[in-house]
């Protein structure tokens, strides 16, 4: 795929404008990781608990924020050195990933594939699909099926995993199909050869405490109604996670090699002076399309970087194109795209 005189100007200049922008710095990754946690935790515990249904759902709506604030850190994962923040990858997983049944090798190994530039949108990628031309009702179960999400973990963790260690085949198709944080059902992981033995752990860990979880309710050391809103919580993030992910891009590539500047322009920021998407779309995620600009980016200096690319380049950049004003806009111009595209196919004359 040849990059045109566009591509490489604008990301040369984007470059050039966030050179001493590119070292992650771990005292804010772990800061943030922590509140997230403590916030996400506590929440949980609070509104497990409480007579107030007032307090009790505060708690909840703090803690649904805090935990898929906390998850979101999956992606920093894939895209930051170990050297750049000593501990962060195992201090992540003993507080959110193994907890949550979503430890980090469901996206290492797998993300970085959707960076790769011949393989972006294509039915090689693992984070997309042509959803634009979905139908309206296929779409929305594409959303709604993510509140199943904890059930899918769940099931993983308990069963499948201990099961896999008895029969290979089994062992084999959870490790292709079943150990990646995807929206491409037909993506099938192929690093089997590099499995490392971190994740030979993490799998263990999130089998042995979803055993200690299913153990402690069945013996009635851990209340029914503790299970069920950490269940409530959990959902609810993977939704929201799930309509963030509608507006990430525009999702109307078909299986196509594009271009970067196409890449770019699939791509979604929701930037300032919209202030919510820093609650649903966290740990940069607002800034989509610059993610894939620059990937190496760290999350918490993609604002100033954001900031110095619209003060820097021309009203005519490509750069201006890439952004929405906000989660409804960007939700509801793709139904409309979905709708359109769903009339203009039926209207298309029979062969």
């Amino acid at each position: 795929m040849a990059k045109t005189a566009s591509d490489i100007s604008l990301t040369r200049q984007a470059m050039s404008l966030t050179e001493d922008l590119m070292t992650p710095n771990a005292a804010i990754y772990w800061t943030d990781l922590a509140i997230s946690a403590a916030v996400m935790w506590g929440g949980f515990l609070i509104a497990a608990t409480t007579s107030s249904l007032a307090l009790g759902l505060g708690a909840a709506l703090l803690s649904m924020l805090a935990l898929y604030r906390a998850l979101s850190f999956i992606h920093e994962l894939t895209h930051i050195r170990d050297d750049e923040a000593p501990g962060f990858r195992v201090g992540w997983n003993v507080l959110v990933g193994v907890p949550l049944m979503t430890p980090s090798l469901m996206y290492e190994g797998v993300h970085n594939i959707h960076h790769i530039k011949d393989r972006f949108g294509t039915r090689l990628d693992p984070e997309y699909l042509p959803l634009s031309r979905f139908t309206p009702l296929k779409l929305a179960g594409f959303l709604f099926i993510a509140l199943l999400a904890p059930l899918g973990v769940i099931l993983r963790s308990a069963i499948l995993i201990p099961l896999s260690f008895l029969v290979p085949s089994l062992r084999r198709y959870l490790k292709t199909k079943l150990s990646a944080l995807i929206i491409n059902p037909d993506f099938v992981r192929e690093d089997l050869g590099r499995w490392r033995k971190a994740w030979v752990i993490q799998d263990v860990a999130c089998w042995l405490w979803s055993w200690a979880v299913i153990a402690g309710l069945a013996l009635g050391v851990v209340p029914v109604r503790v299970v069920l809103t950490g269940l409530a919580i959990f959902s609810l993030a993977t939704f929201l996670n799930q309509a963030r992910t509608l507006v990430a891009h525009h999702w109307d590539n078909d299986g196509d090699k594009m271009t970067l500047e196409e890449q770019f322009l699939d791509s979604v920021n929701v930037p300032p002076p919209n202030l919510a998407s820093a609650l649903w779309a966290p740990v940069g995620l607002r800034y989509h399309a610059l993610h894939h600009l620059l990937p190496r980016l760290p999350y918490h200096n993609m604002g100033k970087a954001h900031a110095r690319l619209v003060e820097a380049l021309g009203a005519d950049s490509l750069y201006h194109r890439a952004s929405e004003p906000g989660l409804f806009e960007a939700l509801g111009d793709l139904f409309r795209r979905v709708r359109q595209k769903n009339a203009e196919a039926r209207n298309q004359p029979a062969h």
